[in-house]
């Protein structure tokens, strides 16, 4: 199992999120992810998951997780996760919550 960090992007700030930048914390399952952010420091209260399962993540936590062994991904690499994560849950591939298995 793996956890991956897309790369930073400029985001819109606002009350809940005063940054104007972020990226995209994902794994390949919702377990792995909950486990690899807590060990971050993340509280489950900032989880996401009405698109994908993810996190979001300021340009020090990104550090962070890459530190911790996130894998690095680009963009084009984030997208392919995404409509991966989105046939695997409609088509009742694994995994199990609809994460993909590896998106390399």
């Amino acid at each position: 199992m793996s956890v991956y960090v897309d790369q930073m992007q400029p985001c819109i700030q606002n009350r809940k999120w005063p940054y104007d930048q972020a990226c995209h914390l994902v794994a390949d399952s919702t377990k792995e992810l909950h486990k690899f952010g807590t060990r971050l420091g993340l509280h489950f209260s900032w989880f996401q998951a009405h698109s994908i399962p993810h996190y979001d993540l300021t340009v020090g936590m990104r550090r962070k997780a890459v530190k911790m062994g996130a894998i690095e991904i680009s963009r084009k690499k984030f997208t392919k996760f995404i409509r991966k994560y989105h046939t695997c849950k409609t088509s009742g591939q694994p995994g199990v919550d609809g994460t993909p298995n590896a998106v390399r």
